[in-house]
């Protein structure tokens, strides 16, 4: 038996990866609106990246240019994602107002949602969506299923 860990230091057990057509920029986008810190880079040839980690606090993700060659494609070569990857920040209206303003198309405004978070969703102008939410309230089992019948009718 080997003595390497088979889950490395550092690394939680799922970490997405995304292929993005302009990943530098992207990189650049995804520190800005999330916060996120760049923990490594692999330059790719032609100025693109081959591999980037980015740590969103505990959780990575990586990045890097399409290589279609290694069946890696970007969500717009595909005609779209069915993939949403929720982020929790400190201020998720601050971070949707700047994802809008930095060239993200808004999919559902800024909503207090019954659980207790409050959320909006965007689409990234590479192709990725998002959603941002803040936690703002501690909801006890019985009172999110009675909010839950309230909002979507009691089946």
């Amino acid at each position: 038996m080997s003595d390497v860990k088979p889950v490395p230091d550092g690394y939680p057990v799922v970490s997405p990866g995304l292929a993005i057509e302009g990943a530098a920029a992207a990189i650049d986008f995804y520190k800005q609106i999330f916060g996120a810190t760049e923990r490594m880079r692999m330059p790719g040839p032609n100025g693109t990246v081959a591999h980037c980690e980015l740590m969103f606090g505990s959780s990575v993700v990586m990045i890097g240019d399409p290589a279609p060659d290694m069946d890696f494609r970007d969500p717009k070569s595909v005609g779209g994602t069915p993939v949403n990857l929720h982020v929790y920040v400190s201020d998720a209206d601050a971070a949707f107002t700047a994802a809008i303003a930095g060239g993200a198309t808004e999919l559902t405004p800024m909503t207090d949602q019954f659980y207790g978070d409050r959320t909006g969703a965007f689409e990234d102008p590479w192709g990725h969506r998002w959603t941002v939410a803040t936690h703002i309230e501690d909801v006890a089992p019985e009172e999110m299923d009675r909010r839950m019948a309230e909002q979507f009718g009691d089946s």
